[in-house]
């Protein structure tokens, strides 16, 4: 009768060590995705920084300093812009990749007034370094194109909105 006893403890304990090791499994598989996430989400940070940094200095291709300097755009004068908020929308599963896409979006305030195209200009630098921090972060620079976009992780494509400028 104690062996009996023994067994069903056993048994019991066998149940509850691999439900755990199920729901270990599980959260794991969900902490990865979210890790990624949150990978990505301080790239895109970085990314943003990079890219107020270069466009406050005014480096620019020669091709599109001379376009800016004929027009007179003031975008080649150093001005401020302030990030207001960097987020992201889940856009759904993409079937030509098969991978989750997921978009960010940057929130921005500029102390100048400048018109559309210079702040389409500024947007498109922010975008550009924000994807190509996360190119970088996750060694996909070679599976992208030169804009990089989309960019690439394991279970993820990355892409950017136009900066909305408020």
């Amino acid at each position: 009768m104690i062996n009996e006893n023994r067994a069903q403890i056993s048994g019991e304990y066998l149940l509850l060590v691999g439900s755990l090791i199920l729901i270990a499994l599980i959260s794991i598989a969900f902490i990865a995705h979210q890790h990624e996430i949150t990978l990505a989400m301080t790239a895109a940070k970085n990314g943003v920084n990079e890219g107020l940094s270069i466009s406050s200095s005014g480096i620019y291709p020669k091709d599109s300093y001379n376009d800016y300097s004929k027009s007179d755009y003031l975008i080649l004068e150093p001005y401020s812009v302030e990030i207001i908020n960097i987020s992201y929308s889940d856009m759904g599963y993409d079937s030509n990749y098969n991978k989750q896409k997921i978009q960010f979006k940057v929130y921005a305030h500029i102390s100048k007034d400048f018109s559309k195209k210079e702040l389409d200009s500024v947007g498109d630098r922010i975008n550009y370094n924000l994807r190509k921090s996360i190119a970088y972060t996750f060694g996909s620079v070679d599976a992208t194109n030169k804009l990089y976009n989309p960019v690439f992780s394991q279970h993820y494509i990355f892409t950017t909105a136009n900066v909305n400028w408020l």
